[in-house]
């Protein structure tokens, strides 16, 4: 297992963020928007520093247009947006591997009521699958990310464990698995280590933050000591990313978290 700080707790921009994490000691830092980058600048900062970018999302920097049809009030859900999201996924492959980044997220946007959940269900199985054969010649990983309704995203389509597992199996590709994160999954599932190690080998990557409040680990419900170690355990080796806010000011925040992580954390 690996982790990865949020850039957002160090309060700078994308490039100072990254030498922030390496200062107090994290050897990944994920920032998922890139479009605004100099990704020359980018890879150097990350080379410089010793650093690994662990995941972006879907964007497009040659067409800022599609950001409107993408984002979650249209999005995969929408036959009419799968060339887009095509066009957007190559550009943010070749921002990715640019700077060395391991998955790419993508989502699916809120649901339709005009149309079936199965139809909906279908147009982003196609759209996927589209994107996975990409993925698979680019050596890519796409991380689909439920979201949870009842507190940050209404409305959003894909919710549970269970319906992010049955989307996955039907793209069917090595190259797609689930972002779980664990803050969402808490708040729409609970029953977080069934869920996750159940499924471990569907999953390839996990976002961090306790509930309530999706600041670090310890301000909340989640007992992370027991998920990390039920995770580890299922055979888990690739990337934990801390995805929450801080309570604490960052030298106090990054002791804490490497006090926690450091028993499971693959140096």
């Amino acid at each position: 297992m690996k982790f990865s700080a949020a850039g957002g707790w160090f309060g700078g921009d994308w490039y100072q963020n990254v030498r922030m994490g390496a200062k107090y000691g994290f050897q990944a830092v994920e920032q998922l928007g890139w479009n605004h980058l100099d990704l020359d600048l980018a890879r150097a900062t990350l080379d410089e520093c010793g650093v690994t970018s662990t995941c972006i999302v879907i964007q497009s920097k040659e067409h800022p247009e599609y950001a409107e049809q993408m984002a979650w009030t249209h999005g995969m859900v929408y036959e009419d947006t799968r060339d887009i999201f095509i066009a957007s996924f190559r550009e943010s492959v070749a921002a990715a591997k640019k700077m060395n980044v391991p998955n790419i997220c993508a989502t699916v946007g809120n649901r339709r009521f005009d149309v079936t959940d199965e139809e909906q269900f279908d147009t982003c199985v196609k759209t996927l699958k589209a994107l996975s054969h990409i993925a698979e010649e680019e050596g890519i990983m796409i991380v689909l990310e439920p979201l949870n309704i009842l507190v940050n995203h209404m409305g959003f389509y894909l919710v549970t464990t269970e319906e992010a597992v049955k989307m996955i199996k039907a793209v069917d590709s090595p190259n797609c698995k689930i972002l779980f994160d664990i803050y969402h999954q808490q708040i729409s599932e609970g029953n977080v280590i069934r869920n996750a190690t159940e499924n471990i080998d569907l999953i390839g990557h996990f976002h961090i933050g306790d509930n309530p409040g999706r600041r670090e680990p310890g301000t909340g419900e989640i007992n992370y000591d027991n998920v990390f170690r039920s995770i580890r355990d299922a055979g888990y080796n690739r990337y934990l990313a801390f995805e929450c806010g801080r309570s604490v000011p960052v030298p106090e925040l990054c002791v804490n978290m490497h006090k926690l992580i450091d028993k499971y954390d693959v140096k």
